[in-house]
Parts: C-alpha cells; structure tokens; sequence
C-alpha cells in the first residue's frame, strides 16, 4: 500500500467521523488549533526529514513537497485534530 493509499483510507474513516461529531466541535478552537499544529508539523517534520531521521521510499509518495515532508505526513496532524477534541468530549461525559 503507498501512502497516499494509506492516507486516503485514514482520512476518509475520520472524515466520517468528524460528520459525525462536528455539531459537538467548536469551530473558532479548531481552526486556530490547525493552524498552530499545521504549522508546527511542516517545521518540525522537515527538520526530521531533512536531518535524515526520517526517510520515505519516494516511489511510494504523491510528489508533493512542502520542503522535503510530504503532503501525506499533514494527514495525521488532521486525524490527531478531529480526534483529540472529539476523545476529550466522549471521556468528559463519561
């Protein structure tokens, strides 16, 4: 499986999700939360990669680059978005 693949099957579960739940979610916090954690993820994920902590077999990536992390490592950032506050909101009630 590639990672654009990957990334498309986790993306779609947790945009299902996020229909889901989204009257439950804030948009202010989370808009300003993305930007935040978005922005964090493109310095430090090409920190990693450009150091040569991290290194991804480029025949199975997209092509798209934001510096040298791929489009495809901004999907977990989305996914740990959606589901942190949704978790926090599911043990709060409990």
């Amino acid at each position: 499986m590639s990672y654009p693949e990957l990334t498309a099957l986790v993306l779609g579960i947790f945009a299902l999700y996020t229909v889901l739940v989204r009257k439950q979610l804030r948009a202010r916090p989370v808009i300003i939360t993305s930007l935040v954690m978005l922005t964090l993820t493109l310095i430090f994920d090409n920190v990693i990669i450009g150091t040569g902590i991290v290194a991804y077999d480029q025949e199975k990536l997209l092509g798209i680059m934001l510096g040298y992390a791929p489009i495809e490592d901004f999907a977990y950032t989305l996914v740990a978005l959606v589901l942190t506050p949704s978790l926090y909101e599911f043990f709060r009630r409990g």
